[in-house]
C-alpha cells in the first residue's frame, strides 16, 4: 500500500471524518511512531504506528468488494418487511457486511457489485462519474427503424428524458428483439422504462457489465470476492 494523507488514514479506520481527523491533528491529538503529528503529513498504514489521544488507532477494515449474479425473482436489499425473498443468504459465503451498489428490481437479473466500501459505493452510483450499466434486453415485439430511433433519442419520464449512452439490436426474429443498452445514470427502472416508452414489453432483462467489471460465466446465484485486477479498474473508474 503507498503513502496516504494523515487525514485519509485515520478516516479509513473510522475513527473522524477527514475534517474531523484535521482538528485532531491541529488539536496535537494525533501522534505518528510517537511524535505529534502534523497537517498534511503522509503515513504508510502497514509500517507506521499511529495513536490518538494515546491510544493505538484501530486496524483498518478489511476492502471487500464482490459480485452477485443475481435471480430474477430476488430482492436487492438486506432486509424486507414482508418476509420476501432477498439477496442476503446468496452473499452470506463472502463471509463479511457488504452492501448493493444500487439495486436491480425484482425482475431483472444479472450482475449486481457488493461492496463494504463507502466512498467506492457513492462513487459507483453518482452520476457524475458516468459509470456505463450494460445490459442485455429482450422485448416482445420488432424493434423497426422508427421505433429504435426513437428509443436512441430517449423516453421523458417523471419529468427527465431518459437517453441511453448506446443501443444496438443484437438479435431478431419475427415478434421478439434482444437488445443491448448501455446507459450510465443509474436511474430506477431505467432501461424498462425506456422500453415501454415506445411500446415494447421487457421479457428479460439481465445486466452484464457494471463498469469495468463483467458478469463472464458466474452462474446465476452464485457470488464470488473480485479479482484484484478488477478492484483496481473499479477503483480507478471513479478516481480513487
Amino acid at each position: 500500500m503507498e503513502e496516504e494523507r494523515l487525514q485519509r488514514a485515520l478516516s479509513r479506520r473510522g475513527i473522524a471524518s477527514r475534517r474531523e481527523a484535521e482538528r485532531f491533528i491541529r488539536a496535537g491529538r494525533v501522534r505518528v511512531n510517537g511524535r505529534v503529528a502534523v497537517i498534511g503529513q503522509r503515513v504508510d498504514p502497514r509500517r507506521d504506528r499511529i495513536e490518538v489521544d494515546g491510544q493505538p488507532a484501530p486496524p483498518e477494515e478489511e476492502k471487500v468488494c464482490a459480485l452477485l449474479n443475481k435471480p430474477r425473482g430476488i430482492l436487492t436489499t438486506l432486509s424486507d418487511p414482508e418476509g420476501r425473498d432477498t439477496v442476503v443468504p446468496l452473499i452470506a459465503p463472502l463471509g463479511v457486511r457488504v452492501v448493493p451498489v444500487g439495486r436491480l428490481d425484482r425482475a431483472s437479473e444479472g450482475l449486481l457489485l457488493l461492496s463494504n466500501d463507502g466512498q467506492l459505493v457513492y462513487r459507483l452510483m453518482h452520476p457524475r462519474y458516468r459509470i456505463p450499466r450494460v445490459y442485455d434486453v429482450t422485448v416482445d415485439g420488432s424493434v423497426t427503424g422508427e421505433r429504435l430511433a426513437r428509443l436512441r433519442a430517449g423516453v421523458a419520464w417523471e419529468g427527465r428524458l431518459s437517453v441511453p449512452d448506446r443501443l444496438e439490436i443484437v438479435r431478431s426474429e419475427p415478434g421478439r428483439t434482444w437488445l443491448r443498452v448501455t446507459v450510465h445514470e443509474g436511474r430506477n427502472h431505467e432501461v424498462r422504462r425506456l422500453m415501454e416508452g415506445v411500446g415494447l414489453e421487457v421479457l428479460r432483462l439481465r445486466r452484464i457489465r457494471f463498469g469495468p467489471v463483467e458478469l463472464g460465466d458466474l452462474p446465476t446465484g452464485a457470488v464470488r470476492r473480485m479479482r484484484p485486477a478488477e478492484i483496481r479498474s473499479l477503483y480507478r473508474s471513479v478516481g480513487m
